[in-house]
């Protein structure tokens, strides 16, 4: 009996274990997701007219 209560409880330890895992992951998703910049941001073409200084 030991060694399937011994099983049982590794079992649950590792159902633990992988829902404490799912729930980490899900949390960094949903923050990398909150953090996300829109591709149509980045690929945005910005004037850079810094070489025009001093001219008319």
């Amino acid at each position: 009996m030991r060694d399937q209560d011994g099983r049982q409880a590794q079992s649950r330890g590792e159902q633990i274990q992988a829902a404490e895992h799912e729930a980490a992951k899900q949390r960094l998703l949903a923050q990398a997701e909150a953090e996300r910049i829109p591709a149509e941001e980045t690929t945005k073409a910005v004037p850079d007219r810094r070489w025009r200084r001093g001219q008319p």
